[in-house]
């Protein structure tokens, strides 16, 4: 139907008239948007319906993925591309005067994802679909994304995420799969026939309503589902007819109602916080399960076999409360005993740890839980008492360990020791995380449970990050070894033959400054600052934290600053520093870091003196769309967090796979990076996750001592609390009482000398361009083990124990 250009330009004209009742000429951009989202939406259901029919056919074990965030990114552009309609479209909108690439701008990201975890969800979701594979994501549909980023001055600002202000004309609501969930109240205990049940009463109830969007396979027909869900009153009241109490009571019900879809990850510093962050939790788990269980007894599922033919996994802890809430629905609403109920919870959830740091790994207080979820925590409760059973038949009265592996203790329940109990596979997301994992953090649960350990590391779509990105590269890719890379990322190891040939290195550098110039339009647009596009695009964008070390590459920046103050004619190459990311609203150092990039910008981006030798860009609104723009331009990828803290890292994946050299800490995937590319196209420094351990458990690091011995880091810090180049002793006071008076916990001093030294080693080898582009080649040939095709094909195979059902 839209495969031929008159037959596209046709069906849109007439959407357009039909939708709005005017001519194209008539038509806003956005309506011209709308019009064509809706086009492709009809088209796409079609191999929706079809998808679903070929599953229950087979009768395919099916995997539902839940997360309580999913970043998949502008929609148009991902759909166009999967379904092969891009330049069908691009060349029929052309043919009527439209640019295809001012309609996609007109998409707002979908605010229901904010970081890693988010996008590695999107990714696992799209790697399903194109590998044929039936999986599904459950989420919830946050009507107000974590926010909109400005940067007013030189501090982060957060703006409300309306991200469907115009609507999202992707998804599909369905409130006749609505289900409810229930908070609040009390559970009564009754005996019928000789069973104890389990009446849950005087309780609050939220209605889920999903609202279904497709993930589309590459080039397959296959079409998944992304279920989202909303939180809405059970029924309309009518106020007319109610006292002032109770219209009161009314009103604060709907408010509260309202509250559990509204914001992705509110503040939780308030006690009121926390129980709307546990509530959100348990309404993803309990509406997702309740429509899982639905569907698959509506298709005559048995649910002793409930198991075998549906695998659920939990991405991270926030929604380790569906092995509660599946106990929950097998033993009140199934009426099975507890050992079988068990038995078919544990085979069916499987969990992804994506941390290492305790203070990451949720825990809410047992009093706050109770309240809440009165009858979840009585199975939490039980599953606790039975596993310290099991604890003192193996290891006596061990209270040591009994403590440290309890899901309740010290008031609290804790999240990740639910999680690793109740699910049959614990899996970190890098080698050296898992090792971390099994060694250190969960070392206690891998003595006890070393059979449900294993690694799977990270990886990203490389449709998304390369060929969506990327089209010139990934035009002079299958120019060079076809285009079966496309499908099997393992094949652009084929380019390992090319890279000694000077024409083909020639072209690959060409490609990329097509792209920085791009990216320079972008920010010229934007910040009105021009910078140079042969210079060294330096970048380093992902969340603000201070484990990242954004904190590092400043000061190395400041160093630079110094420098070439005190000799203008110091020989460097030209670098652009580009950083991008969001500060959680109440992280207060995230924030003034932030602060002092921007800051150092002003000064340097101001100072004629520095002949424009070096520049600071703080791109604000981090986002999936900007991103695609970003990791194709750059040419050091900036991934220096203290190693031991980063589980994977995704970011420094696209920026391989888009030609960019990694100036790294042996931590999370680098070290995976690292050793598929080999040391000479890989720039290492820093402690090393043994060292860094090494220091935390034994002591034996004074920061004070490398400040007091070296005049260059004495010199920076000074600057940031003296006035001198600020203007203000206080503003970064909290940063340098940060580094010296608590110890600098994340090593930025420590690493500071070899990370300069490093840099200098990055700027040597890109005077180098015939060396420069052999490492460039090398980085995108090596990339395709860190697709998440091949991420997705280990989970399959090892965890969820599914497989692709062809047409």
């Amino acid at each position: 139907m839209l495969r031929s250009k008159e037959k596209f330009k046709e069906i849109f004209v007439d959407r357009i008239e039909t939708i709005y009742g005017i001519s194209l000429e008539e038509s806003s951009d956005l309506e011209q948007y709308t019009a064509l989202s809706s086009m492709i939406k009809d088209y796409i259901h079609r191999n929706w319906v079809q998808t679903h029919k070929r599953y229950n056919d087979a009768k395919a074990k099916q995997v539902y993925y839940l997360s309580i965030e999913f970043l998949p990114g502008k929609q148009l552009g991902t759909n166009l591309l999967n379904l092969g309609l891009t330049d069908i479209c691009k060349e029929a909108l052309s043919d009527l005067n439209i640019s295809l690439e001012e309609l996609e701008s007109i998409e707002n990201d979908p605010g229901i994802g904010n970081g890693g975890l988010g996008r590695l969800g999107s990714c696992f979701l799209e790697s399903m679909a194109s590998s044929n594979l039936p999986g599904h994501g459950c989420t919830i549909r946050y009507e107000h994304g974590l926010f909109r980023q400005k940067i007013i001055g030189e501090d982060q600002v957060e703006v409300i995420d309306d991200w469907i202000e115009n609507g999202n004309v992707w998804e599909v609501r369905k409130p006749n799969r609505a289900v409810e969930v229930k908070f609040g109240g009390n559970v009564k205990m009754d005996n019928v026939d000789g069973r104890t049940v389990f009446i849950h009463e005087n309780y609050d109830t939220v209605l889920a309503v999903p609202h279904d969007m497709p993930v589309i396979g590459y080039n397959n027909n296959t079409v998944n589902t992304l279920r989202l869900f909303s939180a809405e009153v059970k029924e309309e009241v009518d106020y007319t007819l109610l006292s002032g109490d109770e219209t009161r009571k009314s009103l604060e019900y709907e408010v509260a109602v309202k509250k559990i879809s509204e914001s992705l990850y509110p503040n939780d510093e308030s006690h009121e916080g926390k129980v709307l962050r546990l509530k959100q939790q348990y309404f993803l788990v309990s509406a997702g399960l309740q429509t899982i269980i639905k569907r698959y007894r509506r298709k005559g599922g048995a649910i002793r076999n409930f198991y075998k033919d549906i695998a659920i996994h939990i991405n991270d802890t926030h929604p380790s409360l569906a092995i509660p809430e599946l106990m929950r629905i097998f033993l009140d609403e199934y009426k099975l005993g507890w050992d079988e109920a068990w038995g078919i919870v544990t085979k069916t959830i499987s969990y992804t740890n994506h941390t290492i740091m305790p203070e990451a790994l949720e825990k809410w207080s047992i009093d706050m839980f109770k309240g809440l979820l009165p009858r979840i925590y009585m199975i939490v409760e039980e599953i606790n008492r039975r596993f310290n059973l099991e604890l003192e038949r193996k290891y006596g009265q061990d209270e040591n360990k009994k403590r440290e592996m309890s899901i309740l203790y010290h008031g609290q329940v804790h999240m990740a020791n639910l999680a690793i109990i109740g699910s049959h596979s614990v899996n970190g997301v890098a080698k050296v995380h898992t090792e971390i994992l099994k060694n250190q953090v969960m070392k206690n649960f891998y003595e006890f449970y070393p059979e449900k350990f294993n690694n799977k590391t990270n990886g990203i779509t490389h449709r998304t990050w390369l060929l969506k990105a990327n089209p010139s590269l990934s035009k002079l890719i299958t120019s060079a070894i076809g285009d079966t890379w496309i499908t099997k990322p393992s094949h652009l190891t084929d380019l390992l033959r090319f890279k000694e040939d000077n024409s083909f290195k020639e072209q690959v550098m060409k490609s990329k400054k097509e792209n920085k110039e791009l990216l320079q339009k972008i920010i010229e647009d934007k910040h009105g600052i021009s910078i140079d596009t042969n210079s060294i695009i330096d970048v380093q964008v992902k969340r603000i934290h201070e484990y990242k070390r954004q904190l590092l590459n400043v000061l190395h920046i400041l160093d630079l600053y110094y420098r070439l103050k005190d000799n203008p004619k110091l020989d460097i190459y030209p670098r652009t520093f580009i950083f991008g990311g969001k500060a959680a609203p109440g992280y207060f150092m995230a924030k003034r870091v932030i602060n002092l990039i921007n800051s150092v910008g002003k000064i340097v981006n101001n100072d004629k003196s520095l002949n424009d030798k070096i520049k600071v860009i703080y791109l604000e609104g981090y986002r999936a769309s900007l991103a695609e723009r970003i990791f194709p331009a750059t040419d050091v990828s900036e991934q220096i967090s203290t190693a031991s803290k980063e589980a994977s890292g995704t970011g420094n994946m696209k920026f391989m796979l888009n030609g960019a050299l990694t100036i790294g800490t042996l931590d999370g995937a680098n070290i995976e990076i690292r050793n598929a590319v080999g040391d000479e196209n890989f720039f290492k420094f820093g402690l090393t996750v043994q060292e860094v351990l090494k220091y935390y458990a034994d002591g034996g690091y004074n920061s004070r001592e490398i400040y007091d011995r070296n005049f260059r880091i004495k010199r920076i810090l000074n600057s940031l609390v003296d006035g001198s180049i600020f203007g203000t002793k206080d503003r970064f006071r909290c940063i340098y009482d940060s580094l010296l008076y608590h110890n600098d916990q994340y090593f930025v001093l420590k690493d500071f000398e070899e990370y300069v030294r490093t840099q200098n080693k990055v700027e040597q080898k890109f005077k180098d361009k015939n060396s420069w582009a052999e490492s460039c080649i090398v980085n995108i040939a090596n990339a395709g083990i860190f697709s998440s095709d091949r991420t997705i094909k280990e989970y399959a195979e090892e965890i969820w124990n599914i497989e692709e059902v062809l047409k």
